[in-house]
């Protein structure tokens, strides 16, 4: 794949916002004034999932920047959306095989998208912020007893 070609990281990237969008959105509300998409913190924690690393911040980036470019997802504001037509790939990407979620879609990309280019910048404090967001949220908490007792006697 040449320099100007789809990257493995353009589909992780995609996969992720793909899937913390889905999963959030039993957690709206209808009446909700909250934008549709998902913040920073969600796109990280889903790729970490996916992969067990998080993204570092260039690698988001320049992923982000293609994916707009080609009109597969917006950022306005801090929210990431998947637009309708990268709702489209996703929903008519090859679902048989034994590539996994992120392979997949980057064959899609690769035979129906070219890659864009966008002026989306993330800036590095951002990026930190939201990987220590995800950091704190990781951090399970101590399990309480039901009758509201610690356990010790």
């Amino acid at each position: 794949m040449g320099e100007n070609g789809w990257r493995w990281n353009d589909a992780w990237i995609f996969v992720s916002l793909v899937i913390a969008s889905g999963a959030g959105r039993h957690r709206r509300s209808a009446t909700s004034r909250r934008p549709e998409g998902v913040r920073l913190t969600d796109v990280l924690s889903t790729a970490d999932h996916l992969n067990h690393a998080i993204p570092q911040r260039h690698e988001v980036e320049a992923a982000v920047q293609r994916l707009v470019g080609a009109g597969l997802v917006s950022v306005a504001d801090g929210w990431f959306r998947i637009t309708a037509e990268g709702e489209q790939l996703w929903r008519t990407r090859p679902r048989a095989g034994v590539a996994t979620m992120v392979d997949t879609v980057q064959g899609v990309l690769t035979r129906r998208h070219a890659p864009g280019s966008a002026d989306w910048i993330l800036d590095e404090a951002d990026h930190a912020a939201a990987v220590q967001e995800y950091a704190v949220r990781s951090i399970p908490t101590p399990r309480r007893s039901p009758e509201g007792h610690s356990g010790e006697r």
